[in-house]
């Protein structure tokens, strides 16, 4: 009698996680941007509570808690209740890199989070100023190789991941150049169109905005294929290096053991919103390109990051406490 008892009710327990996907959301969802507003990421977050929110009727609402390179807020959601109310805006910095540059991080970003969807990916530019000597990436690394460890380069800090896309080419290019790290990317891009640096690697969407006011010139995206909003830019792997690819992405992550059914209806309503018009103008207007693709995809994207910096973070000699 117990036994066929059980049986009854397995029926009723696998229904459980379904008919919680059924009701989801009934409370306000809740995504952290774990930098400061006005940054790319908390744009980026803000883009998708809205877009998400218009597009479900949801109550979707955006959190700043920034600190310690994003890595507070990481921690932050990955401690949260796993119900699919508490969301964050990750990316490779403090998901791929983090793991392998601070001693004291309190999440392990494969075990501690449920990955929802890829947003948005964008590359990293080499840029110079418009009446700089370098024409092209050749013609720095040319004078890179004549003269070692004379040119500098601004990053917008120690261990972030523009900074190691430059590790990354001098490795590859077989060259060695001075770091600058600045606090951030505003400061650098200042010292850059000010002359107090002549070489900058940083994300797109931060030198966006000189690069259309022609204040500087990009010399290379360090992506694979070249980038939507500047396709007559080269690759630095059509420029001779071939295996070099090195992407900016922003990924929404749920913490771990939040049921698969609501994060599959977060994966498929997100893919809807990539979709729409409005929010590719949008990230394009940040020198952003949607990407979506499945809940699965993110997690091996995360994975196979995760494991192509630690070496490189290693030998870059950078580490924060």
């Amino acid at each position: 009698m117990l036994h066929k008892f059980a049986i009854a009710l397995i029926p009723m327990v696998l229904a459980v996680p379904s008919m919680a996907a059924d009701n989801f959301p009934n409370n306000p969802i809740n995504i952290i941007a774990p930098f400061p507003p006005g940054g790319g990421t908390d744009s980026m977050t803000r883009l998708v509570s809205k877009h998400l929110a218009e597009s479900t009727g949801w109550n979707v609402v955006t959190e700043n808690r920034a600190g310690a390179g994003g890595t507070i807020g990481l921690a932050s959601a990955a401690r949260s209740t796993p119900g699919g109310y508490q969301l964050v805006m990750g990316q490779v910095d403090n998901l791929a890199v983090a793991p392998w540059l601070y001693s004291n991080l309190t999440y392990d970003s494969v075990k501690d989070f449920a990955p929802v969807i890829n947003v948005a990916g964008t590359s990293i530019v080499i840029v110079t100023r418009t009446d700089s000597p370098y024409k092209t990436l050749n013609d720095l690394i040319k004078a890179a190789k004549e003269k070692p460890g004379s040119i500098d380069y601004a990053s917008p800090g120690a261990g972030t991941i523009t900074h190691l896309a430059a590790v990354l080419l001098e490795q590859q290019a077989g060259i060695t150049m001075q770091h600058v790290p600045y606090k951030g990317s505003a400061p650098a891009m200042a010292d850059l169109v000010g002359g107090q640096v002549p070489v900058m690697f940083t994300s797109l969407p931060s030198a966006f905005g000189q690069l259309k006011a022609g204040s500087i010139r990009p010399l290379a995206v360090t992506s694979e294929k070249r980038s939507a909003v500047l396709p007559d830019v080269p690759t630095v792997a059509e420029l001779g290096y071939k295996d070099f690819n090195v992407t900016v992405w922003y990924g929404l992550l749920a913490p771990a053991g939040t049921p698969d059914a609501i994060v599959q209806k977060l994966n498929a309503e997100m893919n809807k919103v990539l979709k729409l018009d409005d929010m590719k103008k949008a990230m394009n207007a940040q020198g952003a390109e949607p990407l979506g693709g499945s809940a699965s995809d993110f997690a091996q994207t995360i994975a196979r990051d995760r494991a192509m910096w630690g070496p490189i973070v290693k030998s870059s000699g950078a580490k924060t406490n």
